[in-house]
């Protein structure tokens, strides 16, 4: 009948209880009391010759793969509370923003008083829209570390849009000034 073993010790092939469903070939072993054979190891073009104890490595465990570099720039986030402190303890400067890019996250400010450019990073923008070339800020300063010989804008506030241009909020939203 059917879903009865043969009588030769169950050496026939499997019946599932439910005849809609087909018996899978991890089932069968599962439902056998044979062992199941053992996981072949993939044949991989750089292990052929080597010993089963040593593979061949197929990825650096470097933790830089994929271009991901860590950022040595202080952000808002990373910045030690004592320079935090320092920084809005210090006095408040102006200056025009020579260029900023949002996709890279950062930019930079031409002082008013002359000097070097400012570097600008996109957590230390305070308000509502993205910088943009031509705009009047105050800022204040921050060392970069590890040699704190340059120095970094922090609480950045636009004080001026730049007058013709089209300014983006943080949200997307293009308004033009």
């Amino acid at each position: 009948m059917a879903g009865e073993r043969q009588a030769g010790g169950g050496e026939g092939p499997r019946v599932s209880p439910h005849p809609s469903i087909p018996v899978s070939n991890t089932a069968r072993s599962a439902m056998s009391s044979e062992p199941p054979p053992p996981p072949q190891p993939p044949k991989h073009q750089a292990s052929v010759g080597l010993l089963d104890t040593q593979r061949a490595r197929d990825r650096s465990p470097s933790p830089l793969r994929g271009n991901v570099v860590p950022s040595p720039l202080p952000t808002r986030r990373t910045r030690t509370f004592s320079a935090t402190v320092r920084a809005s303890q210090g006095p408040v400067y102006k200056g025009v923003c020579k260029c900023f890019c949002r996709s890279k996250g950062h930019g930079f400010i031409t002082p008013a008083d002359g000097g070097p450019d400012i570097f600008l990073h996109i957590s230390d923008v305070e308000g509502e829209y993205v910088p943009v070339e031509g705009d009047e800020v105050t800022y204040k300063m921050c060392s970069i570390p590890p040699k704190n010989e340059k120095l970094q804008a922090v609480e950045v506030v636009i004080t001026h849009l730049a007058p013709g241009t089209k300014h983006e909020t943080w949200s997307g939203h293009v308004v033009s000034s």
